[in-house]
Order: C-alpha cells, then structure tokens, then sequence
C-alpha cells in the first residue's frame, strides 16, 4: 500500500531528516551523554530520543497536536514543563564538578560510565525529546501540510516509526563520531569547560522554548 504513497512520505522524510540534522537540545545531550559516559551509554540516550519521539507521533495520530494548537494555555503548559527540564539539565551540566583530573578514555569507559546506568541514560534521551513542545509543532505542520487527510492511518503509522528511527540513527551516528578515542580524548581534557558550555547552551534553548 505504500507504494502509491511514495511521494507523500519522500517529502515527509526529507522535511523530518532536516529538523532532526539543526543542532538542537537532543543533539547537546547526546553529545555530552557520548563523551562523559561512552559509547553505549550515548547510544542508548539515542534510542530514547527515537522512542520519545513517539509521544510526538502518537498524539498527532490521535489529533491531541491540533487542540494543544488550539489552546493557549496548553501549549503554554507544554512549553514551560519543556523549558524546565533542559533547563534541570543545563543547571546540573554547569555546576559540574571536575574529577580533579583528566579522564583517561579507558578509565572513563569503564569507571565513569558506571556511575550513570543504562535507564538513567534512556530517561534522558527520552524526555529531552518528549517534554519539547516544538515537536509538537513541527508534527502538526508536517502532517497538515504534506499527509492527506486521506491518508490510511496504517500508513501514517508508518510515518511516525519512520521518524522514530531515523531520530534514533541520526543520534547514534552523533554518538558514535563523538565516543570515538581520538575525540574523547580531546573533549575530556576539556571535560568541565565542555560540560558547562554545554549546560550554558541547553539553558538558552530553555530560555528560547519558554519565552519565545
């Protein structure tokens, strides 16, 4: 059946690649998730964006979007529980404390990937991109301007898990490029500087989503 929508999706996937590939909060956190805590640790962060993107498909599919789009104060609502937690995230990156040190890349592998598990990295990657309202928006747009109302929602369906992965490749690539040894081991003796200006940058997306 998706064959005679082939159209329809090639002009969705190449909108959606576009927004996914703009450096936005799922690209900061994966980047400071892949260099302070490894490879599968960012990689997983990756497979939480990818699966937080779904609260994005699943209430578009159910037309919550338009009435959060219609209503003032809940989308007022979904921008300030957005805007809070990067904004939790970028407190705590900025008030890093050095380990005192310079992480060895196999130290850091091992040791400091420990102190952060699996689940605590999947959260993270998933509610930087459930809680951020301008998912909303983009899918809201992208599916009234491009999906037909006509659209079987089996194939819509199929749209959203599309979306799905393809955020949690495009990170896992991030992930992989910035867990690499050559650029751990430059980034970490940066380490606190990197994580604070990181932090610095999801507060202005923070400051951004709430009053812009």
């Amino acid at each position: 059946m998706i064959e005679q929508y082939w159209n329809e999706f090639l002009a969705l996937a190449v909108i959606h690649l576009l927004a996914v590939i703009m450096p936005g909060p799922d690209f900061v956190v994966t980047v400071r998730q892949s260099i302070r805590f490894g490879r599968i640790n960012g990689i997983v962060t990756a497979l939480g964006i990818g699966v937080g993107l779904s609260v994005h498909v699943i209430y578009t599919l159910l037309g919550i979007s338009a009435l959060m789009q219609g209503s003032e104060l809940l989308m007022m609502i979904a921008k300030f529980i957005g805007a809070g937690y990067l904004l939790y995230l970028g407190v705590q990156l900025v008030c890093s404390k050095s380990s005192g040190s310079s992480l060895k890349i196999d130290n850091n592998i091992n040791g400091e990937a420990d102190k952060q598990t699996l689940l605590r990295a999947f959260s993270i990657g998933f509610f930087t991109n459930a809680t951020n309202p301008k998912a909303t928006l983009f899918f809201l747009a992208a599916m009234t301007s491009v999906v037909s109302i006509t659209t079987p929602i089996n194939v819509q369906i199929f749209y959203g898990a599309w979306m799905c992965f393809v955020n949690a490749f495009w990170f896992t690539l991030v992930s992989i490029l910035f867990s690499a040894p050559a650029a751990r081991s430059w980034f970490n003796e940066q380490l606190l500087l990197m994580e604070r200006t990181l932090g610095v940058v999801l507060i202005v997306f923070a400051a951004r989503l709430a009053f812009l």
